[in-house]
């Protein structure tokens, strides 16, 4: 995919805030709010943007523990990577998967309503998997999160985070 440098501002800019109106996000960019639209429509239609999220309190949704599971598997020869992230992904209280290179093979990170609800999930749907050797669950105390990537495709110095 071909992106120049005002795609990547345009990215930059909705990785900032993805609720900028269509006039907000040209003005910042320099560009027509006509212009502006057809990039952004162009931008989703190739996959640049996957999606706009909300990020939402997960106590307001009644999530009081946080986990990630370390999986190791059996054996690789015959598991379809892809095919088994998808159905971890349907997992109501997944949140991510991660393919992991090293002594696991995936990290998943999972949200619960209280300890008994993990204790349940891990028991019942990870551990009774035939194709699951080990598993360690770690609680999550806190975290942070950043919405922007970084981004090493543009044409400009790269982004630097600040840690004041």
């Amino acid at each position: 995919m071909k992106l120049d440098r005002i795609d990547f501002e345009i990215l930059a800019s909705l990785q900032a805030n993805a609720r900028m109106s269509n006039k907000d996000l040209a003005t910042a960019n320099k560009i027509s709010p006509s212009t502006c639209l057809e990039r952004v429509r162009r931008l989703n239609r190739i996959g640049a943007i996957k999606g706009y999220h909300a990020d939402v309190s997960p106590e307001t949704l009644g999530i009081g523990v946080q986990a990630m599971i370390s999986i190791r598997l059996r054996q690789h020869a015959h598991i379809e990577f892809r095919s088994l992230i998808e159905q971890i992904m349907k997992i109501r209280e997944v949140v991510n998967v991660y393919l992991l290179a090293g002594a696991q093979d995936f990290m998943v990170h999972v949200a619960v309503k209280d300890v008994a609800h993990l204790r349940t999930l891990v028991v019942d749907t990870f551990t009774s998997r035939d194709d699951v050797d080990h598993i360690e669950t770690s609680l999550i105390f806190e975290f942070g999160h950043s919405p922007v990537l970084p981004n090493y495709r543009s044409e400009q110095e790269p982004n630097h985070r600040s840690t004041s």
